[in-house]
């Protein structure tokens, strides 16, 4: 079939990384439920809930800016391996101890670990595929994730009234598997590149800051993922509070079904979108994928109560985030040197992530102050922005990097 045989031809190791990606997903049962875990299990409020959120993401910064500059200098597979190691003992002890705060605490460390190797699983499949070919490379990776994340939030929300210590093991095995096929039978870092655009092209011993500077395209499109975070961010956010404020504890078991549609809906819409939109630009794909995430979570404010719109919002928030991952993904690795893609790739998550926490903690307000339908009206106004700054962004890309336009219409 079409929709299979375009992911044909990349390199072993590409689909090593989609199993891994695969096996890390299906024990994927605690970070959905996190939100609802702080709630429900240790009693804290929206707000209280979002200042530690925000808390935890400061803390990340510095975490995500290391992980970019060892992504850029060290060996991008030992990274991974000894950063998920971290993980695994931290879940595997949450899961032995009686949920507390200092779960809590174990449980984000083992977030700071995922964060640092996050650039250079980024950059190693970048690496491990050219600029023809890592839009495929990157498809199918999202698509692994999404396979494995079929069924584990279900799982988590059936396990969650009473079983949230085996969701806490199932998480740091499942990582431990993963880990294991990376450490086995990943054995080149990097592929020989065929296709390679002149904005891709190493500049050694030169600062991040500088390429920042000659690209200034880059510097808005770090502020677009701030906005856009912002929105996606109440997937795991606004959504999971809503839900337990409508159903208390089982809204962690409906919440889970809507995240295993989001997975199912991945799988489905991924090869189609990659096959059929494979000429739409990077940045085009963006905007179409923010527009239908915006009216998917916006939606939510109307549907109160009614549990089949749930299920169809959620069809159009998920393809259009597809959309906008295909889109994402590749943008930075085409526009910047190979050298710098780590930190690069880490300044960006840094201003998505501030601007996330700082949202989270005034979206958490609004909730305790106003309710749940003044939040998603909120929610509405900032997808606006983050749709705006994408139209803005188009003509300055078109401008900065019109080489890689031109190969598109050739």
């Amino acid at each position: 079939m079409k929709f299979i045989q375009q992911y044909k031809n990349l390199s072993k190791e590409i689909y090593i990384l989609f199993f891994g990606r695969i096996v890390t997903s299906m024990g994927s049962l605690i970070w959905p439920l996190l939100t609802l875990i702080l709630k429900n299990k240790l009693g804290y409020s929206a707000t209280t809930i979002a200042t530690l959120t925000m808390a935890m993401t400061i803390l990340q910064f510095p975490m995500m800016l290391l992980g970019g500059k060892l992504a850029d200098t060290l060996n991008r597979k030992w990274i991974i391996v000894i950063c998920d190691l971290v993980t695994v003992t931290a879940y595997i002890i949450c899961g032995i101890l009686p949920l507390s705060n200092f779960s809590i605490v174990l449980f984000y460390l083992a977030g700071v670990f995922a964060t640092i190797e996050g650039p250079s699983y980024d950059a190693l499949v970048a690496d491990l595929s050219d600029s023809e070919s890592r839009e495929k490379a990157y498809s199918l990776q999202y698509l692994g994730m999404n396979l494995g994340l079929v069924l584990s939030p279900t799982i988590g929300g059936l396990l969650f009234e009473n079983y949230l210590w085996l969701a806490f093991i199932l998480t740091g095995l499942a990582t431990l598997s993963s880990t294991i096929l990376i450490l086995l039978f990943i054995k080149r870092l990097s592929v020989e590149k065929k296709n390679i655009s002149a904005y891709e092209e190493k500049r050694e011993n030169e600062s991040v800051f500088r390429i920042l500077g000659e690209r200034k395209a880059l510097i808005l499109y770090a502020l677009v993922c701030g906005f856009a975070g912002i929105v996606y961010a109440q997937f795991n956010y606004l959504l999971p509070l809503n839900m337990e404020n409508l159903y208390g504890a089982k809204g962690a078991a409906l919440f889970g079904m809507l995240t295993s549609t989001n997975a199912l809906v991945v799988i489905i819409a991924t090869p189609l979108i990659t096959t059929f939109m494979s000429r739409l630009m990077d940045v085009r794909k963006i905007f179409i994928g923010e527009s239908l995430i915006v009216i998917g979570l916006f939606g939510y404010r109307f549907v109160q109560g009614a549990i089949v719109p749930y299920f169809i919002l959620m069809i159009i928030f998920t393809v259009g985030e597809v959309f906008n991952t295909l889109g994402h993904q590749p943008y930075m690795t085409r526009r910047i040197p190979s050298t710098h893609w780590g930190r690069v790739n880490s300044f960006v998550n840094t201003v998505s992530g501030f601007f996330s926490g700082v949202g989270n903690i005034f979206i958490g307000k609004i909730v305790d102050t106003s309710g749940y339908n003044m939040a998603w009206l909120v929610v509405g106004i900032i997808g606006a922005v983050a749709i705006t700054l994408i139209v803005i962004l188009n003509l300055l890309d078109k401008r900065q990097f019109k080489l890689l336009y031109e190969a598109n219409e050739s």
